[in-house]
């Protein structure tokens, strides 16, 4: 805010100095859609009691394209904004794909968990208000990141990313820190690699990114957050999973630091100890389950928590249709595709008129 000073008379001098410093109190914000605690605000926040909708996460869940016109912006109107994954791990095969890096961001890649193309997606018609978020992950490419073997790599998606500003992308560097048993990532070597990815972004001017650290949510614990927390000064927001239950150690550790979350990754699972129940929306008594036990819990969790809880990320998809989940305990029995069933999408439309729930056509970057 520019500032005026009045000269009239020697009697303004004190109706100069309290309008500027009115107007000093005034421009405590940053980037961001709206104010937190009287503080600043993080980057592309939206304001208190709003919250942005996103969802994901491949081409055929999210829909909206030739070939892909089964998906979620099929049923319903397009988001705030889509998830899209890539790496920075290179040599490692999954379900067939070889990882040369950037994979699923230039051209098509499909890694057992859906087709990817990102610079397609978000480049085709009904997509230009789409926000992104980006599942960045560097399993086992920690050592090389931090050596600086993996500076083409940081680069070649920092230039893409550049390329889009003003677009909003939400960046989940290694999400799912403490997904021990599928990342397996080394504390000290994922601290430093983060803290490399961001120095190396913010010295190539790039200011359309918000840096995303995300907890895998249930049984992590705020003590080994805090061990594994990159730092207030690189972090613009905090996340975590949510799968089977509400978990909130994620929101109070996030609240304590003054961090909004995103809940990045969000889908419905039944779980009792290690028995997982069928979850499927095609089926009419389980969809009505669903809706009524899952999806009341996690817009309660999200509406009772609006201070911090400021995006999510539905996966719409039907996970054993994907060769990475076809036999994974957690997911063979889920089928997340809201469309799927009338009472869940008439239930779904309904939430997403509220005015708290953002969509493209709220969107204002």
């Amino acid at each position: 805010m520019s500032r005026i000073y009045f000269r009239i008379i020697e009697a303004s001098i004190f109706l100069t100095l309290a309008f500027t410093l009115f107007s000093c109190s005034s421009c405590s914000k940053e980037e961001g859609m709206g104010e937190k605690k009287d503080e600043l605000i993080a980057k592309f926040e939206p304001p208190e009691g709003k919250c942005l909708v996103f969802i994901g996460q491949d081409m055929g869940a999210i829909g909206g394209m030739e070939g892909y016109n089964n998906g979620y912006v099929d049923y319903f109107p397009q988001p705030a904004g889509i998830t899209v994954y890539t790496t920075f791990s290179k040599g490692t095969n999954s379900f067939g794909w070889d990882m040369t890096g950037n994979d699923g961001i230039f051209s098509l890649a499909n890694w057992g968990a859906g087709d990817c193309y990102a610079n397609k997606q978000i480049r085709a018609l009904g997509f230009e208000e789409a926000m992104v978020t980006i599942g960045l992950a560097m399993v086992d490419a920690e050592q090389e990141i931090v050596n600086g073997e993996r500076d083409s790599l940081i680069i070649e998606l920092g230039e893409w990313m550049k390329s889009l500003a003003p677009r909003p992308i939400f960046l989940r560097i290694g999400y799912e820190f403490d997904g021990h048993d599928w990342n397996h990532y080394n504390q000290v070597l994922y601290l430093r690699a983060w803290r490399r990815i961001v120095e190396k972004y913010r010295s190539m001017g790039i200011t359309n990114v918000a840096y995303v650290w995300q907890s895998k949510g249930v049984g992590t614990t705020k003590e080994e957050m805090a061990a594994w927390y990159p730092g207030d000064d690189i972090v613009d927001w905090c996340a975590y999973t949510y799968f089977g239950n509400p978990d909130t150690e994620m929101i109070e550790f996030a609240r304590e630091h003054n961090k909004p979350v995103i809940i990045a990754e969000a889908t419905p699972v039944f779980q009792k100890g290690d028995t997982y129940f069928d979850a499927d929306i095609k089926k009419a008594d389980v969809a009505r389950k669903i809706w009524d036990e899952w999806f009341v819990t996690f817009f309660n969790t999200i509406e009772n928590n609006e201070d911090v809880i400021k995006a999510f990320s539905y996966i719409n998809v039907d996970w054993p249709s994907q060769a990475m989940w076809e036999n994974n305990p957690t997911f063979q029995k889920v089928d997340s595709r809201i469309q799927m069933n009338e009472y869940v999408s008439e239930n779904w439309k309904k939430k997403m008129s509220e005015e708290r729930y953002l969509e493209a056509e709220d969107n204002n970057w």
